[in-house]
């Protein structure tokens, strides 16, 4: 499998990671039941592929993704084999049954985070750990924050320091202390904004990128249409987000439906398409993709080795033009992922 080194400084990770949000099972932003040892399957069958990173978060199913993957990894050479990300600063302790789910980074909390996600995990050592979003809630200097963050890579217990969901603001004041080895943004077809103003300045600065949300929470697979969606549960998180609403649902629709013609022509499928178009914006280093059963990973590995020509990324670039798409600006409603 294709692989890059994740910035200036970092480890050389495949193209594609395994994303762990979905295997943490219902919670207030989950993806419905799920069965765990169905997880573990799918997240070592992953790794014998060759997909060397793994992607989890303390926040999702409120710690079970994290438990589910350190069963999962037991086999393998961790940091080695295999290397596993995860984050801190989405925080629901002491919150009865996770109801209230705050964004703390005080350098307390890291610390309390950190020795938890690392109970789960059953590990020594987070090979890159990351600040999940800002932390605009507790009056916390994202100075303060980061120092935290470089004293566990002294002490040893994290290895490699991202952020996610940052603004090159954020950036560049944790920068002024200490590389920012990586930075996770939302990036597809459908959300560009990313590649307009974070992307760039990583790209500038040496720092990694790896992307979520590539597929659009399903709709770049061509897996939806109008019934499907009312079909979803009334509490089902997409319901809320910008584009399952109209009028950009239907505009997002009308370019998975030209986009088929492309993925025939090139000899791939939609869910490959949107993955590797991710590539083409300079300064993405690897996509996150979760999968919830093994076979649902042998849809989308191929997007690791799938380089797209430089016609068929203006073509792409043209329909998104002409059916209006997606959006370049911030989405004024995300996933809480």
């Amino acid at each position: 499998m294709r692989k890059m080194r994740l910035g200036s400084n970092g480890p050389v990770i495949t193209t594609v990671g395994f994303g762990a949000w979905a295997i943490g099972g219902p919670w207030k932003f989950g993806w419905g039941p799920v069965d765990d040892d169905e997880s573990v399957d799918a997240i070592r069958h992953a790794v014998d592929l060759g997909i060397n990173w793994i992607d989890t978060a303390a926040v999702y199913g409120l710690g079970h993704s994290e438990e589910v993957v350190g069963r999962a990894i037991e086999p393998f050479d961790v940091g080695d084999e295999v290397l596993v990300f995860t984050k801190c600063g989405r925080s629901w302790y002491g919150s009865e049954k996770g109801e209230e789910i705050v964004n703390d980074l005080r350098p307390e909390s890291i610390r309390f985070e950190c020795e938890q996600s690392l109970k789960r995990l059953g590990l020594e050592r987070i090979d890159l750990y990351q600040f999940h979003w800002p932390d605009f809630a507790t009056g916390t200097e994202v100075e303060d924050s980061w120092t935290t963050m470089q004293e566990l890579v002294d002490e040893g217990k994290a290895r490699w320091l991202g952020v996610s969901n940052f603004s090159t603001g954020l950036l560049e004041r944790c920068e002024s202390l200490r590389h920012v080895d990586s930075l996770q943004p939302p990036l597809s077809m459908l959300n560009r904004a990313a590649r307009n103003d974070v992307i760039p300045w990583c790209h500038e600065n040496g720092t990694g990128v790896i992307v979520y949300s590539s597929m659009q929470s399903g709709l770049l697979t061509g897996a939806f249409d109008r019934e499907r969606v009312e079909s979803l549960a009334k509490d089902d998180w997409r319901r809320a987000t910008a584009p399952f609403q109209e009028p950009k649902f239907s505009q997002n629709l009308a370019l998975v439906d030209r986009l088929r013609g492309i993925a025939d022509a090139i000899g791939c499928n939609l869910a490959e398409l949107a993955i590797a178009w991710t590539y083409t914006v300079d300064g993405v280093t690897a996509a996150i993709v979760g999968a919830r059963r093994p076979e649902q990973i042998d849809g989308w590995i191929g997007a690791s080795d799938l380089e797209l020509s430089s016609e068929v990324i203006e073509e792409i670039e043209r329909i998104i033009q002409e059916t209006g798409a997606g959006t370049d600006e911030p989405p004024t409603q995300v996933a809480r992922r």
